[in-house]
């Protein structure tokens, strides 16, 4: 048994908290809503970000961050890209020396260009830091339907011992010490995952979305090789497992916020819509500077970002992606 700490209870950290507590670990949530956290204790479910998921009796909700992880031996980092760093800065004072953190978001610091492991190793120097990441959606982990991830670390014994720890009948991981390219595919997945959606929004079909997909993950390992990571970690769980999944499933918010977009919807009454972040639209800029940086091809990416942010029509976009210059593929 480990002591545990998850900061963030939006719904993959509810998901993680609920899944470790009832395989045996002491865990403890953190959420930074008072309201919220007294009605996860009165009525033991996150009915806004996971609902008619029992939370375990065991499991403690606070919001008093000393409390949430003093002593903890492992926290899970469960907020969004954009809270990263100053999630990491306010609690950096009550980490045991040596602590282990999990980053279980997906995405990149916008500012920075930083992979979430490096902001969060900027913040807290005497840490070990991992990633978790892989095919995972929140509402299908609390409910304990088989599923496989990747924990990577460039330290083999930390992405060991969470393997050993994590691991359950209903939850398989896989370590991997490619920890650019982990992170990068879980990042830019998003992005295309927000690209699928928009083709369904638009009615387009299967041939549409295997084009997106094949020619997404070559956007995805081009950037990551270039940048250091593996191609064959695009083509593993948190590559190509984590599009599919996203790309396909109505669980995805960057899928459902696509659908919005490609019906004709502004981003602004999109992101109202979903309600939940929507991480592919807080990663597509940070994409587009390291595309430049690291002088790689990536025009679906491009495209979303054109109409994300700079007003384009979804149907322009898909006219100028199917009429580039004809290439090798």
């Amino acid at each position: 048994m480990k002591k545990i700490a998850v900061i963030g209870a939006g719904s993959w950290g509810t998901a993680l908290a609920i899944m470790l507590e009832q395989y045996g670990h002491d865990v403890t949530l953190w959420a930074r809503n008072q309201k919220a956290v007294e009605e996860m204790k009165k009525t033991r479910e996150n009915k806004r970000y996971l609902p008619g998921v029992l939370l375990g009796e065991k499991l403690q909700i606070t919001t008093d961050q000393k409390e949430a992880v003093e002593e903890k031996e492992i926290v899970i980092s469960a907020v969004p890209s954009r809270a990263v760093r100053e999630t990491m800065i306010n609690f950096s004072p009550f980490f045991q020396q040596g602590v282990i953190i999990v980053n279980a978001a997906k995405g990149l610091e916008q500012e920075s260009l930083l992979r979430l492991s490096q902001v969060i190793k900027q913040c807290v120097c005497h840490c070990h830091v991992c990633v978790l990441s892989g095919p995972s959606h929140a509402e299908e982990v609390g409910r304990c339907i088989p599923t496989a991830c990747v924990i990577a670390s460039e330290e083999e014994d930390i992405a060991k011992m969470i393997q050993k720890e994590f691991m359950n009948p209903n939850f398989r991981l896989y370590t991997n010490s490619d920890m650019i390219g982990v992170e990068i595919g879980a990042a830019l997945k998003n992005i295309m995952a927000l690209a699928a959606g928009m083709s369904d929004g638009l009615g387009f079909g299967d041939n549409t979305k295997a084009a997106l997909m094949t020619r997404g993950i070559a956007e995805m390992t081009r950037l990551g090789i270039a940048m250091g990571g593996k191609a064959e970690t695009f083509a593993g769980l948190s590559g190509i497992g984590d599009l599919i999944v996203t790309c396909t499933s109505m669980h995805s918010r960057n899928r459902r916020a696509g659908i919005l977009l490609g019906e004709g919807k502004s981003l602004t009454e999109t992101l109202a819509e979903v309600k939940m972040v929507v991480e592919g639209v807080n990663t597509v800029e940070a994409a587009c500077e390291l595309a430049k940086k690291y002088h790689v091809c990536m025009p679906l990416t491009e495209q979303i970002n054109e109409v994300l942010f700079y007003g384009k029509n979804v149907k322009e976009a898909v006219l100028e992606l199917m009429t580039r210059d004809g290439k090798a593929e």
